[in-house]
């Protein structure tokens, strides 16, 4: 087993975090933060790799066959959908951000502070 597709998801991980730590727009955070999250794409199909591994159709797997793990393709398709789903509503809200307050820059949104 190769460690290259988890140093693969390290580094989009770092590379998000960084968009995300230096942004000065919503819009741009919004983006890194879906790069963030990509990298857990990587790093649950890397967990669920095997090597020499067919198609999780046990129909027409034959007995004793090597099979990829079903359940981290599950979870990585629900990881997308949420990822999809959580970064409509940040820039939904975004949207809303810039209507009421004319700007997405985060300095700039002083009605917002406490």
């Amino acid at each position: 087993m190769t460690v290259l597709p988890y140093l693969v998801a390290g580094w989009i991980f770092l590379v998000g975090v960084y968009g995300l730590v230096t942004s000065r727009d919503l819009i741009h955070a919004v983006g890194c933060l879906a790069v963030t999250q990509s990298s857990t794409y990587v790093l649950l199909l890397a967990v669920g790799y095997r090597d020499g591994g067919t198609a999780p159709v046990y129909s027409d797997a034959p007995t004793g066959a090597r099979v990829v793990d079903p359940v981290v393709q599950a979870l990585t398709l629900t990881d997308v959908v949420v990822g999809a789903t959580v970064t409509a509503l940040l820039l939904s809200l975004v949207i809303q951000l810039r209507k009421r307050h004319g700007t997405v820059d985060p300095d700039g949104l002083s009605a917002l502070k406490g």
